[in-house]
């Protein structure tokens, strides 16, 4: 397993995440968003695996002008300008991904 968990510092999910991983041995790139980001091409490939709407943060201020953007490569353009509105952690395994807080979807990854 190829594990990237992308997430903020003080993200009580990203902690959790990284602790779940540590748990069983299992290593992991920790990336964070605040101070790395992502690219587009991590971005578009989250999005094939997750959805759109699932990566972004309902809880974040602007989260709801992301909704009313046209199109989803604006919406992408939007989430790659401003990490902040990204709901985390953002776990990637190659081209499978998962957002927030999700142990049995991972639990699957390593069967």
């Amino acid at each position: 397993m190829n594990i990237q968990i992308f997430g903020r510092s003080k993200c009580f999910d990203t902690k959790k995440a990284e602790r779940w991983f540590k748990e069983r041995r299992i290593k992991f790139q920790a990336v964070d968003l605040k101070k790395q980001g992502m690219s587009l091409g991590e971005l578009a490939s989250v999005r094939s695996a997750v959805g759109l709407e699932a990566m972004v943060d309902p809880k974040h201020p602007d989260a709801a002008l992301v909704a009313y953007l046209a199109g989803d490569q604006a919406k992408l353009e939007k989430l790659f300008e401003n990490p902040a509105l990204l709901r985390t952690p953002i776990v990637r395994n190659g081209r499978q991904a998962a957002v927030g807080y999700c142990p049995e979807i991972w639990e699957r990854w390593q069967q």
